[in-house]
C-alpha cells in the first residue's frame, strides 16, 4: 500500500525505529524530517511511503524512484543519506496550528493495513517540534495527564481512597 506521507528512523537499543509523518499537502511533512535528521534520525522516505506488514509488523520503504530524495522548500529535491527501509512504530499527525496541539493529550492511535498504530500530532513548525519526536519515539507515545500526576499524589491518593 502506498502512503502519502514521510518516514524517517530512529536507532534506539539496536533497532531502527520509525516514525510515519502523515498530513495534507504542504502541511510540513518534509520541513520537520529534514530538521529531525539533525537530531540523530535517519529518512527513510519522503512524499511517498510503501508500507507493508511482515509477520504481524508494519514496515516502510520509499518507492524505487524516490529512494534517498527530500523535497526541501525554496532549495528543491536533495539527495540524503537514507535506511532502505524500517519498521514503523509511531505515527505523526502534522495539525495545522499551534493551538490545534492538546497541552495534555490522550493517546491515539491509528489503523494502518489492519494494524494499530500509536499516533500523536505535532505543529511541524514549532522549534521544539523535531524534540518533541525524539522523545515520543523513545517512549513509544505519551501518557494521561492522570499518570503523569500519580507519582506526585499524596500516598492516600495514590492508591485511590
Amino acid at each position: 500500500m502506498i502512503l502519502h506521507g514521510g518516514l524517517i528512523a530512529m536507532r534506539i537499543a539496536g533497532y531502527w525505529r520509525g516514525l510515519l509523518i502523515e498530513g495534507p499537502s504542504g502541511a510540513g511533512k518534509s520541513d520537520l524530517a529534514l530538521r529531525a535528521l539533525d537530531h540523530g534520525f535517519r529518512l527513510v522516505a519522503d512524499d511517498r511511503v510503501v508500507a507493508f506488514v511482515v509477520r504481524g509488523r508494519l514496515y516502510g520503504r520509499s518507492p524505487d524512484p524516490l529512494a534517498g530524495l527530500l523535497e526541501v522548500r525554496g532549495l528543491g529535491i536533495t539527495r540524503q543519506v537514507h535506511l532502505p527501509f524500517a519498521r514503523i512504530v509511531l505515527a505523526v499527525r502534522c495539525v495545522e496550528r499551534a493551538d490545534s496541539v492538546d497541552r495534555l493529550p490522550e493517546f491515539g492511535a491509528v489503523d494502518v493495513l489492519g494494524l494499530s498504530l500509536p499516533c500523536i500530532e505535532v505543529w511541524p513548525f514549532e522549534p521544539a517540534a523535531p524534540n518533541k519526536l525524539c522523545n515520543a519515539i523513545e517512549r513509544l507515545g505519551v501518557g494521561s495527564q492522570q499518570e503523569y500526576q500519580t507519582p506526585f499524589a499524596a500516598p492516600k491518593e495514590r492508591s485511590g481512597a
